[in-house]
């Protein structure tokens, strides 16, 4: 019989996943729903009941012992709320009062999802073995998560290690989350191909004007979208560095997207944070690709459910 098994659910804009984990971190059932996210609140729970209802259906289901989510966010674990800015008629949206009615009463634990790709990355990743890492995700956004002292660090609200709303650039544009210079404004997928698009890179015939075709076109040694990773791997770092000598982390992990881009990201990466990460005991801090892809928000959601505390649970 299986033991330690969670459900976990990774929540945003474009897709609900959900699936059954057990303590190694194998998925062992999935399911999954488009987001109606343009549609009302109850509207999207509704896609979250039915992909709850999937894996409820399983024999697997009587050892769940408890529901892990990685949500878009902003989510605030401290009340069991989210209000996730690519879901419109989410805010202060109770998840996990309703994801806990509708699991039958489990226990349910709550993370953002640059936390959840954190807890997945140093479970199962590349910050698997270290005791202090940051773990970001670069994509449309800019987010991240930590690892202290052995231990997920989510902070009262679950959003500490938001390294996408550090500024590294005091009078810079101005970003959505009204602070200037943010790393996310500067390193996001969207604004490396807009900046290369500023500077005259435009996409070959049939391409799109996404980050991939600007990292593409670095590859080809296009100059413009060159320096728009350039600047982008710059912020990164400035960010990276900071964040290392606040808290002393020895890696810094980084998936998205955007990672996707490999040496065309990494090589000027691990350039400027010599640069930035000067003091003794920030100077020997290593940068490494993401490993555990796609999943990283299921299992990172499991992981955050398996590893909370929580009154034993007497079998039904």
């Amino acid at each position: 019989m299986q033991t330690s098994l969670v459900a976990a659910l990774d929540i945003g804009g474009t897709k609900i996943a959900g699936a059954l984990v057990d303590g190694e971190g194998a998925l062992l059932l999935r399911s999954r729903r488009p987001t109606p996210a343009q549609e009302g609140a109850d509207t999207v729970m509704a896609a979250v009941v039915e992909v709850l209802a999937d894996l409820a259906a399983s024999p697997l289901w009587p050892a769940v012992t408890a529901v892990g989510i990685g949500s878009a966010g902003p989510v605030d674990r401290s009340v069991g709320t989210v209000s996730p800015v690519n879901i419109p008629a989410w805010r202060g949206f109770p998840l996990v009062s309703r994801v806990s009615e509708a699991a039958g009463g489990l226990p349910v634990e709550l993370v953002g999802d640059g936390v959840a790709v954190t807890a997945a990355e140093h479970w199962r990743g590349a910050a698997r073995g270290h005791r202090n890492a940051l773990c970001m995700v670069v994509s449309t956004g800019v987010g991240g998560g930590l690892v202290l002292d052995g231990r997920l660090h989510t902070g009262p609200t679950g959003n500490a290690g938001h390294i996408g709303h550090i500024s590294v650039d005091l009078d810079g544009d101005a970003c959505p989350c009204g602070a200037r210079g943010c790393v996310e404004r500067i390193a996001s997928g969207p604004n490396i191909a807009r900046r290369a698009a500023e500077n005259g890179w435009r996409p070959g015939p049939g391409a799109d004007a996404s980050a991939a075709a600007v990292a593409a076109a670095a590859r080809g040694g296009d100059p413009a979208a060159v320096a728009s990773f350039e600047r982008a791997a710059q912020a990164l770092a400035a960010g990276i560095a900071a964040t290392a000598t606040l808290v002393e982390i020895d890696i810094a992990v980084v998936g998205g997207g955007v990672a996707g881009a490999g040496e065309v990201l990494f090589a000027p990466l691990r350039r400027a944070l010599h640069d930035y990460a000067t003091l003794s005991f920030v100077r020997g801090l290593t940068v490494a690709p993401a490993r555990t892809g796609t999943d990283a928000g299921l299992i990172g959601a499991a992981s955050a459910a398996l590893t909370a505390p929580r009154p034993h649970r007497a079998p039904v």
